[in-house]
């Protein structure tokens, strides 16, 4: 079945409109470890505000210890000589959202099609609705075979589903929303195809993290359309959205070491490049038809050192996405953050925080009156047995979590664990799930109005008066 055919008879999921309950505090951060088989082992992270740099192994998907180390659209104008946007949007298909609540696959799991069948009976008694599957994975090896000049010369297919259309049409009975999960800038396999798309040392050998594997240089537009091309490959085989990950610079120690040629970087920031990819890739994506996506390291919100550090700033990513998912596990944030002793023991407490942080950040990304992105966080499935202080995660935990999402105001998540087992206990009936609605619908009603006004305001007289406001607050403690 054609993918408009599709998009249209897929329901929409229960969800609800904005409205929060918000909390104060200071943010570290929180990655994805990588998956079993064809994924990574990770290891767990904790960047502390402040810190430029993450321990572990640099990975995004958060996960299994002991491990190694992430709508709206903005209004692009046309260059002189290109079409006008308004031209563009007309031509653009139809995309008809969904409010995602999923689980993460490998493309290991995604092409053994007895493991996706007891998946789907899973997702078929349950709210889940969505599944993230690994169409490139953390080594750069594409998934299955693509109909595309590019790809194949790069020789990056590593065939994990060898029937992409026998999956698509399984989830496309089940009327399960499809994602596509593309690693970016983290490639071991570009290292060996393309060594000149990737970031180098000061005696010409290629930069390499702890586990071995090289980075693509984001000042690369060369690697740019690599990536685009994957993604608008995923979409014609069937998928509804595109997920980057690892859309960041490496934070590991050897990167100070790393030259870049200023003939590429022109001055421009690591902050600014990356946004610059995301918007790249967002017009041409969303003009085919697909939904866009990234995960970000949750120490961005709010943090301007570690975004510079990864090249991700919050705002300013959302404005080039149609969802944005932050990594907010509770596992991965240090004793003390938020005013919380042992995060990963209040799993409510700690998703709540967070995403009062992301709801601030965004108001203030989108003063300008430029859309930004919905947040669908991810959420920990996984028992963090590393930590000191942790509790076995089992069904109160999900259930925790997701109940933080919708009392901050967001309806829609994905769970993460690397070995793709999931807590379905932790997830109610689809009838269940309509009741809740019903439920959360008649609390926001009852909440308040948040409002920013007074702060925007305090700010905007201190960038007046030359007065730097939270350095005023810390001097009145």
């Amino acid at each position: 079945m054609k993918k408009e055919q599709r998009l249209m008879k897929r329901r929409i999921a229960a969800g609800v409109c904005a409205g929060a309950v918000l909390m104060s505090g200071m943010l570290t951060s929180c990655q994805k470890t990588e998956r079993l088989d064809s994924a990574t082992t990770p290891e767990p992270i904790v960047v502390v505000r402040g810190e430029t740099e993450a321990g572990g192994t640099g990975t995004d998907a958060a996960g299994q210890a002991p491990a190694s180390e992430e709508p709206g659209a903005v209004e692009v104008l046309p260059a002189e000589g290109e079409a006008s946007l308004e031209g563009e949007k007309d031509a653009e298909p139809e995309r008809t959202a969904v409010k995602a609540k999923g689980i993460y696959i490998s493309s290991y799991v995604a092409g053994t099609p007895s493991m996706v069948d007891r998946l789907i009976e899973e997702i078929d008694r349950t709210e889940a609705n969505a599944l993230v599957i690994d169409i490139k994975d953390d080594f750069g090896r594409v998934a299955c075979e693509m109909d595309s000049q590019l790809i194949q010369e790069i020789g990056s297919v590593k065939t994990y589903i060898p029937d992409a259309g026998e999956l698509m049409q399984k989830l496309d009975d089940h009327d399960i929303y499809a994602i596509a999960r593309i690693p970016a800038f983290r490639d071991a396999w570009l290292g060996e195809a393309r060594p000149d798309w990737c970031i180098k040392m000061p005696d010409g050998s290629l930069f390499r993290d702890r586990d071995g594997n090289t980075w693509v240089n984001p000042y690369c537009r060369e690697a740019w359309d690599y990536l685009v091309e994957i993604a608008s490959q995923a979409g014609k085989l069937g998928f509804d959205e595109v997920q980057f990950d690892y859309v960041r610079f490496c934070t590991e120690k050897g990167m100070k070491e790393v030259i870049f040629d200023e003939t590429q970087t022109q001055g421009i920031s690591r902050t600014d490049i990356i946004a610059e990819f995301m918007e790249y890739a967002y017009t041409r994506l969303r003009a085919e038809g697909l939904f866009v996506s990234a995960d970000v390291f949750g120490a961005i919100i709010g943090s301007d050192i570690n975004a510079d550090a990864v090249g991700q700033i919050y705002g300013e990513m959302a404005k080039h996405l149609d969802y944005i998912s932050p990594m907010i596990y509770p596992s991965h944030y240090a004793d003390g953050n938020y005013g919380i002793d042992h995060p990963d023991i209040h799993p409510y407490e700690t998703i709540a925080a967070a995403l009062a942080d992301s709801r601030r950040e965004l108001y203030f990304a989108g003063l300008d009156g430029e859309p930004v992105a919905q947040v669908r966080p991810w959420l920990q499935d996984f028992t963090a047995s590393w930590l000191a202080n942790h509790v076995e995660y089992g069904p109160e935990e999900i259930r925790a979590q997701i109940q933080a999402t919708y009392d901050a105001g967001y309806d829609e998540w994905l769970l993460w664990d690397a070995s793709c087992k999931y807590t379905w206990d932790g997830l109610l009936t689809p009838e269940e799930a309509e009741e809740e609605v019903k439920r959360i619908e008649e609390s926001r009603a009852a909440l308040p109005e948040t409002s920013y006004e007074e702060e925007e305001a305090e700010t905007e007289e201190a960038a007046e008066s030359g007065t730097d406001v939270e350095a005023s607050e810390k001097d009145g403690e």
